[in-house]
């Protein structure tokens, strides 16, 4: 059994699809606790509802953010936790903080990076007149959101598309790669050497996703 920590910053749908996927028995994962730097995330809501320990922090309380992390540390540490889960959460983490968890971080972004790395990925991604876009989960390093992939998942732009209706349908297959990479971590299965990560007994080369879904 996997201990998890996730961090987040808003209404957690990410979070929501691991903690239906450990409900479900797909994910031999347990979460020990919650973080926000957002004390009106509505993802802490979900904790109350599924009894998930939870906790706020938030940085303005701290003199540096390296205080803040330190913090953040010491709970997830103290927690016993063994992979930690970035499900929307804004701020992006100093080596400091990863040192304390070396491969061991994980992060969703809403692109097939290395394309539209930070912010407003989807958005740009129909400014630009992309034609397929998707999402990522990559272990997150000192970059932003440029660290070794672990899955993509393909998203075609349609001509009518907006910000939102593209957001909406590459967050269905967030909700599908990010738990099943969950998984794949707790069965012991993910090896990274260097930037190359790779899903032992995993099938490659299919599409949308690759490396194949598994549970998901």
């Amino acid at each position: 059994m996997l201990d998890i920590g996730v961090l987040v910053s808003g209404r957690g749908s990410n979070l929501q699809a691991i903690i239906d996927g450990i409900e479900a028995g797909k994910i031999d994962a347990r979460i020990k606790v919650v973080i926000s730097d957002n004390p009106n995330a509505y993802a802490l809501e979900r904790c109350k509802r599924h009894s998930i320990p939870s906790r706020v922090v938030r940085r303005e309380e701290f003199k540096s953010k390296r205080e803040f992390e330190e913090e953040m540390v010491r709970i997830l540490k103290e927690e016993g936790v063994e992979l930690v889960v970035l499900a929307g959460f804004m701020r992006i983490l100093s080596p400091h903080f990863l040192e304390n968890f070396p491969n061991r971080v994980i992060n969703i972004h809403p692109s097939l990076i290395p394309a539209f790395q930070g912010l407003n990925a989807q958005r740009r991604a129909v400014e630009f007149g992309s034609k397929i876009t998707g999402c990522s989960v990559h272990i997150v390093d000192e970059s932003v959101d440029g660290g070794p992939v672990v899955v993509q998942a393909a998203v075609p732009v349609l001509p009518e598309d907006t910000e939102e209706t593209l957001s909406e349908r590459i967050l269905r297959f967030e909700h599908r790669i990010l738990p099943q990479t969950v998984q794949w971590f707790a069965e012991g299965r993910v090896r990274i050497e260097g930037r190359r990560v790779l899903v032992e007994g995993a099938r490659y080369g299919t599409l949308p996703v690759n490396p194949e879904l598994e549970k998901f």
